[in-house]
């Protein structure tokens, strides 16, 4: 029987006996079958379970199956996760006896494509059981995707099921046998990252990623630049980045790229921002009458999104600039029809560069009936923007600054979690123009020092929003289904180094008040 359809039948087969037993057993959405809570984060969207306990092989193989399951990112991202799962000595202190539930995991991925953009597949299935088991074919854990990024994505949620016990030395796969089937509600679920107001090394951005992925968060909005510096080489521009604070705070070339290829093999887009007019004072230490230049940018940024900014734009000062305020008298132009003009010429360069344009939604407020229609707006400034963007048939995504700027420090997790992209739009075709939403960590008060608990546990409480099934996560009494979770979420960012602050401060960022567990404060 090829491999495939084998994985296709076992999964029937645990389909279909895990929904009997939900059926004889109910539980609510958020539980196994034992009454215990799922600790996966984000929730799946479908799963069952049981009550057996499996233990699992530190010398735990992969086995790759199908067009894409041999994909060097497959064996690559097995091996991360294999890191994360298993103590250093695990192996060593391997019986040779020993026996093991899950020896293996099959891993099969039906497409060796290894493109990644905006609405990449990234469904998986799961299924672990024990050998000879009543709902088992053959025993161990499989992972089905359609592409390796739905197989990343399984591997993650893997790796969350596999814990250690301290008692036997072993790692445990609890509540088994499992069956998830999961996709992401939107398929823009970013996190925006300030590198102009302070300066983030390249090992502290690997470790934003990573830590994204870890909640299955897909797109880095990279702010690169801001009137403050920088950072970033243009070999076009060379003077452009004696803009940056200093010559140790930049970035060259290879560092963007490597950024972008460290964030790919994560299933990770990096949508990068050159934020114009309003934002680019900075621009006029290297190239002080520059018009914006973005062909050397798309050789470096591939994803089909290109952030443009256009917020914030203060046009006072074109007026008593000599040469600006001849060329708006040239043309008969007010500054307000300068700032339109500005934006959509920059738009219309992107688009011949193959880029998807990406403004805030100032630019949407001011003129956005002469927005390119392929614009995508991005809305900050409050609630109730994307309703009205949508209904004028452009894309939106959703970072309202009451909920999803982590900057703002009193903004409970509750608030984040509970923050609705699609609120306000009940017309099928409309809800599919929004794209997703983004959560926003600006920088003026965060650097290396204090980024990481800044971002988290917040920035996960926005993740399940965006992936997880609107019906499961609205239907909480967040106190009891979910906070329980988080805490969970928090501490297992703790041990893979991620420096993640307690979940329920009233100010965020900050450190524990006193002595106790990660899991209660």
């Amino acid at each position: 029987m090829p491999p495939k359809l084998l994985t296709h039948l076992i999964l029937a087969l645990v389909a279909v006996s895990g929904a009997a037993a939900a059926r004889r057993h109910p539980a609510p959405a958020n539980f196994t079958a034992s009454g215990n809570p799922v600790y996966i984060w984000p929730l799946p969207k479908n799963f069952t379970s049981g009550t057996q306990t499996l233990a699992v092989d530190p010398d735990l193989a992969l086995d790759p199956q199908g067009a894409g399951g041999g994909a060097a990112a497959v064996a690559e991202a097995f091996e991360r996760y294999r890191h994360l799962i298993f103590s250093p000595w695990a192996h060593a202190a391997r019986p040779a006896s020993a026996g093991y539930d899950v020896a293996r995991l099959t891993v099969v991925v039906a497409s060796a494509d290894e493109t990644l953009e905006l609405g990449v597949d990234e469904s998986y299935t799961i299924y672990i059981a024990a050998a000879g088991g009543a709902n088992s074919i053959v025993g161990g854990a499989t992972i089905e995707a359609n592409t390796i990024y739905g197989a990343i994505r399984g591997l993650e949620t893997f790796s969350q099921l596999c814990v250690f016990n301290y008692d036997t030395k072993n790692v445990e796969v609890r509540y088994a046998p499992w069956y998830i089937q999961d996709e992401p509600r939107f398929a823009f679920r970013g996190l925006m990252l300030d590198t102009s107001r302070h300066y983030l090394p390249v090992d502290v951005i690997k470790q934003v990623i990573d830590s994204m992925s870890f909640s299955k968060l897909n797109v880095l909005h990279w702010h690169i630049i801001d009137e403050q510096s920088f950072p970033l080489e243009i070999p076009s521009y060379p003077n452009l980045w004696k803009g940056s604070y200093s010559k140790s705070e930049r970035y060259t070339v290879e560092d963007a790229r490597y950024i972008v290829s460290y964030a790919k093999k994560r299933g990770i887009h990096v949508m990068a921002e050159i934020d114009v007019p309003g934002h680019a004072e900075s621009w006029g230490n290297g190239y002080p009458k520059l018009w914006p230049s973005l062909s050397y940018m798309r050789k470096i940024f591939p994803f089909g999104l290109f952030h443009l900014g256009g917020d914030e734009v203060y046009t006072g000062c074109w007026n008593l600039t000599p040469h600006v305020k001849q060329w708006l008298d040239e043309r008969n132009m007010t500054t307000k029809d300068a700032y339109k003009y500005f934006v959509l010429k920059a738009q219309e360069i992107a688009i011949d560069l193959n880029w998807i344009p990406v403004n805030w939604e100032e630019t949407f407020n001011s003129f956005g009936g002469s927005l390119n229609p392929r614009t995508v707006v991005h809305n900050w400034l409050g609630p109730g923007v994307c309703p009205k963007v949508v209904a004028k048939g452009l894309r939106c995504i959703m970072s309202n600054q009451g909920v999803w700027y982590l900057d703002h420090l009193d903004v409970p997790w509750e608030q984040v979690y509970t923050a609705e992209p699609l609120a306000g739009i009940d017309d099928t075709a409309q809800q599919k123009l929004v794209l997703g939403g983004e959560v926003c960590m600006w920088g003026e008060t965060a650097d290396t020092s204090d980024v990481q608990q800044t971002i988290w546990p917040r920035a996960a409480a926005a993740a399940e929003r965006m992936w997880s099934q609107l019906e499961a996560i609205s239907a909480q009494d967040l106190e009891t289904t979910v906070l329980a979770r988080l805490h969970y979420f928090r501490c297992l960012l703790n041990h893979r180094g991620i420096a993640a602050a307690p979940v329920t401060n009233f100010y965020a960022r900050r450190p524990p008040i006193g002595p106790g567990s990660c899991f209660v404060q």
